[in-house]
């Protein structure tokens, strides 16, 4: 029980330290970005990390930057002491990563800390060793110039603060993902990673921003980008954008920097969103954008942990974003492979069209006479062409988007007694008559959700492949693959892992043969990213099936007649039919009393 007297007290020194700590030392990942931001502060060329258990055990961060002399490095453990602000203006200005000073005793009054420090012009290093808070020792040693922390036993005297850390993979990957991030800023930087003495990339400064993206991602990568330029009122935007691809699901990463800090803002997002030339649904376009105006323009300190901007002047900044990405996609006479969502292409063939009903078990002929009425399509001068009078008979043909499930087990509600296809639509939606009415459907959605419920079953063959196929990831997405690769291998994938960060294919779940594996892959490893839970992998298959799912709707659909007859078939068999795995609607559904309504009949 917490005693109180109503009065005030200055709190002691070692308790102020926790509390800061407390806003700097979120996870370990959050040390390490200090640590490489002071680095990069420092005027380091190359910077060395080297993690243990996620950072729980070990995060030593090495540099070959300026170093400390030993005055300046023992006055660094104390609170609010920096040597990139002078006065309360330069606030104003800021131009370096960090500055407020708290870091460095924050991180040490809450683990075992040893700084090694030598300037350029000094004949050895010094050494400070920090147990939670308590300067131990300070002594002479041999280290090249530069600097070197090593933090060891995280929160090791805050015990409620080590309850909330997550598993050892999660912050892994969460170091992964700051330092990737700062290796994107700075590509004139060297970075190199390792993590349990496994090396996750040893990257060389590089001459530009698409050759560090493609040491770090690979050159599939970068060949589906295109540069971004503009400049608005003193707001200069430069960068990479993925270009619009209609066929491939589009959720990567985005990588914004302002003034080489990586940082958001709101009016950054909706910038990119209302600017880029592909529209429907939540199109989230891979991009690294740098945004470079005056540090007199832009409030980095905002969020304690620099992680939101503040600009003086939002519409300098989205207008010149939304100028960048037209001077890409419309300046340039860049056209997007396709700007509106693909449709089905029905083939045409000479087949009639059938009535089908459906009994409680399978489905059957409706036992009807044909109807007697024409099915017209009118061309432009308004002339009919008569089709061929339904019948009940019908052969079937190959079936080019099968993707079948298991034999329905008459559980299942059937959301019509029969249905009668009338035809595809320009705009790529299937147009059927049921017993109650009229429904369009959306086959994009319609193959979602019924692969989404076919690779949930369990029971999915694998399909070798002819030539083994190999994959490249970001470091990222490359560990959150490693630690899922239980459920992939349970749903038909073959994969292991093949040299840094990449993996090599050698067989796929039957239901995707038609996919490209490592764009499926790659689509899964960034969806993981959405998943939440710790302990047990339920959440990782449904993420996984709702990620392979997503798949089939973005890419094209060539369907006849009868193979689009069998995909509504397939979607009745379906436990949910009515809307796809992200909760959109699968069909829109007009009844005979709506029509009737709103025809005044």
């Amino acid at each position: 029980m917490i005693q109180r007297d109503g009065h005030v007290r200055q709190l002691p020194e070692h308790i102020a330290n926790k509390i800061a700590a407390g806003e700097v030392v979120e996870r370990p990942a959050a040390v390490v970005k200090e640590l490489v931001e002071n680095s990069l502060d420092a005027g380091a060329t190359f910077i060395t990390v080297q993690i243990s258990q996620g950072g729980r055990k070990l995060m030593l961060v090495r540099d070959n930057g300026s170093g400390m002399e030993k005055d300046d490095a023992i006055m660094s453990l104390n609170r609010q002491a920096t040597s990139k602000i002078t006065d309360v203006d330069d606030i104003e200005q800021i131009d370096t990563l960090g500055f407020r000073g708290e870091a460095i005793p924050s991180i040490a009054s809450v683990s075992r800390f040893t700084m090694t420090t030598r300037t350029k012009n000094s004949d050895e290093a010094i050494r400070l060793q920090v147990d939670a808070g308590n300067l131990s020792s300070v002594e002479t040693a041999g280290a090249p110039p530069g600097t070197q922390i090593e933090v060891k036993d995280l929160f090791i005297n805050v015990p409620a603060r080590k309850k909330f850390l997550r598993s050892i993979a999660t912050e892994d990957s969460h170091i992964r993902a700051a330092i990737t991030r700062q290796a994107i800023a700075r590509y004139d930087v060297g970075f190199s990673l390792s993590s349990d003495g496994k090396e996750v990339y040893n990257l060389a400064p590089a001459a530009n921003a698409t050759e560090r993206l493609r040491d770090i991602f690979g050159s599939d990568f970068t060949n589906s980008l295109t540069e971004l330029s503009a400049e608005v009122d003193g707001v200069k935007v430069t960068g990479l954008i993925e270009k619009p691809n209609l066929f491939t699901p589009t959720r990567h990463e985005q990588f914004v920097f302002v003034n080489n800090r990586a940082a958001s803002a709101p009016t950054i997002h909706y910038a990119i969103k209302d600017a880029y030339p592909r529209k429907q649904g939540d199109v989230k376009p891979a991009a690294i954008i740098f945004i470079t105006l005056s540090p007199t323009q832009v409030d980095v300190n905002v969020h304690p942990t620099k992680r939101e901007v503040r600009f003086r002047n939002n519409n300098a900044v989205k207008a010149a974003i939304t100028k960048a990405i037209e001077n890409a996609f419309y300046a340039k006479a860049i056209e997007p492979e396709k700007t509106k969502e693909p449709g089905i292409n029905l083939v045409k063939d000479s087949s009639p069209i059938v009535t089908k009903s459906f009994s409680q078990v399978s489905f059957t002929e409706k036992k009807t006479p044909p109807t007697q009425e024409l099915i017209r399509d009118y061309s432009i001068n308004d002339t009919p062409i008569v089709q061929p009078e339904p019948t009940t008979k019908h052969e079937r043909k190959p079936i080019e988007a099968d993707l079948p499930l298991a034999a329905d087990d008459g559980k299942n509600a059937k959301p019509w007694q029969w249905f009668k296809f009338l035809a595809a639509t320009e705009s790529g939606y299937l147009l059927i008559e049921t017993d109650s009415g009229i429904v369009f459907i959306n086959p994009h959605a319609a193959r979602e959700r019924i692969a989404f419920e076919r690779i949930s079953q369990g029971s999915n063959s694998s399909q070798q492949l002819l030539i083994p196929e190999t994959i490249r990831l970001s470091p990222v997405d490359f560990a959150r693959l490693s630690n899922s690769l239980s459920p992939l291998l349970e749903m038909g994938f073959q994969i292991e892992e093949f040299g840094p960060c990449t993996f090599k294919i050698d067989a796929i779940p039957q239901l995707i043969g038609s996919l490209a594996p490592a764009a499926v892959l790659s689509t899964i490893a960034r969806d993981l990213s959405e998943g939440h839970g710790e302990g047990g992998s339920k959440w990782k298959e449904e993420r996984i099936a709702r990620s392979i799912a997503r798949s089939f709707a973005g890419s094209e659909i060539k369907l006849t007649e009868d193979s689009a007859i069998k995909l509504i078939e397939e979607l009745c068999s379906c436990k949910m039919p009515y809307i796809c795995p992200r909760g959109k609607p699968v069909m829109i559904f007009t009844s005979e009393r709506e029509l009737s309504r709103k025809f005044n009949r």
